[in-house]
């Protein structure tokens, strides 16, 4: 694609811009993702072109630094993802005239932390106020979880449903939404307690908000009627395989109900998922050998495996992810994610595909 390249010119060049409409007019998956038709195309991608022209060196930098990804696959993503995603974004928020909640779902590696730190940075270069809030910063305090864990002794991580403030979350986004200010933000440290975590002692403090980005592994997961549940777990579902862990699974499943509040208050939900859910155990390796490497503290690969298959024990994706991918009453966007990282279809879930929960 050398005229992708070529739209990085400071120089307009009417040529590559109508190869840009031509391979835009290719894909009607993404089309229909981003709101493209045969009628606005040339004007979505002149808006496409002018945007990138002011955002690409930073962007570029970024992918220098924090990604470690070449300019051309910076490019790539730019064109083809980050940017009409965050103009979709920005299309919805000024049609809503209030804060716009914008969840992401994704599990580790797929990346979602990423995509919303260079979405906040391109609608940020538009003039908007960005807060990204993670589901980790609504978690219970170190002294709660513990107590928690004293009652279910399964609880032996943070993570799954149940080890979080709801009513924090709840509460934040109300004010985020009235447009209440000052607006306490909690923050999470993963360092505290040897590694156990709690949230600040000190809060941020932001004074205004357009558009929040709420990015977790399992926001929106949507709990499972208990009959389609047991009928799925009885039929073997690694690593489900004793009572114990079939319990487990039912109890976090019921745990899930008390968040259904919280993804009430998503105005969209967009997922990040894997062609294959077991990438996410090859990832964490992944990122742990090269924290080893580098001189730190790093799990071994049994305790890798042990640490992943905790969490699917809590909600299998293939029982709460997988799902929500066919249903376009609750997801807005699903972008499918390599194995190498980088991003495969993007695409709405039709109307007409429906799954039963």
């Amino acid at each position: 694609m050398s005229w992708l390249k070529e739209l990085t010119a400071k120089e307009f060049n009417p040529n590559a811009i109508n190869a840009a409409v031509a391979a835009a007019l290719k894909d009607k998956a993404k089309m229909q993702a981003f709101d493209v038709t045969e009628n606005n195309v040339n004007e979505v991608i002149n808006r496409r072109y002018q945007l990138l022209q002011s955002v690409y060196t930073g962007c570029q930098e970024f992918g220098d630094t924090k990604l470690k990804i070449s300019s051309q696959q910076t490019l790539e993503y730019l064109w083809h993802l980050w940017l009409p995603l965050a103009i979709k974004i920005e299309s919805q928020y000024k049609k809503l005239k209030r804060p716009f909640i914008q969840g992401f779902l994704g599990s580790q590696g797929t990346g979602k932390t990423t995509l919303c730190a260079v979405v906040s940075l391109i609608l940020k270069h538009l003039g908007y106020q960005i807060l990204s809030l993670s589901i980790d910063d609504l978690y219970k305090t170190y002294s709660e979880r513990l107590e928690l864990q004293n009652k279910d002794p399964r609880l032996i991580w943070r993570g799954p449903p149940g080890t979080h403030d709801v009513n924090l979350g709840l509460s934040l986004i109300e004010k985020i939404l009235q447009r209440q200010t000052p607006i306490e933000v909690p923050r999470f440290d993963k360092s505290a307690y040897d590694g156990a975590g709690d949230r600040y002692a000190n809060s941020e403090i932001i004074h205004s908000v357009d558009i929040v980005l709420f990015e977790g592994w399992f926001v929106g997961a949507q709990p499972i009627n208990l009959d389609v549940l047991n009928s799925r777990l009885n039929t073997g579902l690694s690593p489900i395989i004793t009572q114990a862990d079939k319990n487990f699974a039912r109890d976090i499943n019921a745990n899930l109900i008390e968040y259904l509040p919280l993804w009430e208050k998503l105005d969209s939900l967009i997922i990040l998922y894997p062609v294959d859910y077991h990438l996410s155990l090859e990832w964490r390796k992944q990122a742990e050998h090269e924290m080893i490497a580098s001189g730190k503290r790093g799990m071994s690969d049994v305790e890798i495996e042990q640490f992943v298959n905790y969490f699917w024990r809590s909600l299998h994706p293939e029982l709460f992810i997988t799902p929500l991918t066919k249903l376009p009453n609750l997801v807005d966007l699903v972008i499918e994610v390599q194995a190498n990282h980088s991003f495969g279809r993007i695409y709405q879930p039709l109307p007409k595909s429906s799954v039963n929960l």
